[in-house]
């Protein structure tokens, strides 16, 4: 992913480093082509911490506070005084950027991290017995909280530090490709639903409304090739090509079961085949419906076939999935003639 280096004025981990940890951890052999190797930042080693603490000036809760630090934050270790550590940490702003958004190296202006003492409770660093695993289990613990309509408002911002913290502090972990998905994918849901409250998320073609960050999936894709985890990104990405309103026209749901049909050949055994090709059954349905409803009987027949085709294809290799149920329900409805879009003709 994007390279970070340490420049004079230690710009100590800012969001590129996510990326270099994420090439850290392939081997060449499973990689598109070696990620340049990681440079350490020289003050010490790499923390994050598992509670929202406050950094003080001194080590002393008597002291002046700097900032309240977040879960995930994340911070380099440079001194240590009995149960208090002083470390420099990085701004909410620097976190808050996405790969796109993020600066050139060199470049001024992203702010200068902070430094401060805190509490060494709570702290996880690299050199943390089972360090990968505390913080894999803080952020599946915090992703939990984040679907509770109760749990803390941040919490999905939370967990999304913490499992690149995996990344950057752990990058050979068996984890880390885990959670370099998971990280992805939860700054990739978050852009989503915000995308989906906008006018524009209506729109037919996909070239006219705000279309989500590929780069983190993407990178997942090309560092973690031929994994599950790869797969999982694979098919999020298909949301940024998919129709709004469909407004009835059969060049919606047409690109769209190509693009779900397409996405099962390259993952046929994947952790998603079973819901894409469920997908590209439901709109081969649809086609069928309006392809009746234009008096295109050719057509129509053939979508129904197709449906049927794909609905066979899941009983063969997904018996167990939901989705193979589903589309068994789906193709009884055209077999019966009862409309799946649109409303039923009397």
């Amino acid at each position: 992913m994007i390279l970070h280096k340490m420049n004079s004025r230690i710009h100590v981990l800012s969001a590129l480093l996510f990326g270099v940890a994420l090439g850290c951890s392939v081997s060449p052999a499973h990689a598109d082509k070696k990620p340049q190797q990681d440079v350490k930042p020289f003050a010490g080693p790499r923390a994050t911490v598992l509670r929202i603490t406050w950094l003080y000036i001194s080590p002393d809760t008597g002291s002046e506070k700097v900032t309240k630090e977040q879960i995930g934050r994340e911070m380099v270790v440079v001194e240590k005084s009995g149960s208090w550590i002083k470390v420099f940490v990085n701004t909410d702003i620097e976190e808050q950027h996405s790969d796109r958004d993020t600066p050139m190296v060199g470049e001024d202006q992203s702010p200068p991290p902070i430094t401060g003492w805190m509490e060494a409770k709570g702290i996880v660093e690299e050199t943390t017995p089972n360090g990968d695993q505390i913080l894999m289990g803080a952020a599946a613990n915090q992703e939990a909280l984040a679907s509770n309509p109760r749990g803390p408002a941040n919490a999905a911002e939370s967990a999304r530090l913490l499992y690149r913290r995996v990344v950057e502090m752990f990058p050979n972990s068996p984890l880390t490709p885990e959670a370099a998905w998971r990280a992805a994918d939860i700054q990739w849901q978050v852009e989503k639903a915000d995308s989906a409250t906008l006018p524009s998320a209506k729109e037919r073609d996909p070239v006219y409304r705000q279309t989500m960050d590929e780069d983190p999936l993407r990178k997942v894709i090309k560092y973690y090739p031929r994994t599950r985890w790869a797969a999982f990104a694979a098919f999020d990405l298909i949301d940024n090509k998919l129709c709004g309103d469909w407004e009835g026209s059969t060049q919606c749901p047409e690109k769209e079961a190509d693009l779900y049909l397409k996405y099962a050949d390259e993952y046929p055994d994947g952790p998603r085949t079973a819901q894409a090709l469920y997908e590209a059954a439901y709109r081969f349905a649809v086609l069928k419906d309006m392809y009746d409803a234009n008096g295109d009987d050719k057509k129509s027949e053939i979508a129904h076939n197709q449906a049927r085709s794909i609905a066979a294809q899941l009983k063969a290799h997904f018996a167990d999935s939901d989705y193979s149920l589903r589309a068994d329900s789906l193709v009884y409805k055209l077999d019966e003639e009862v409309p799946v879009y649109g409303i039923e003709r009397n």
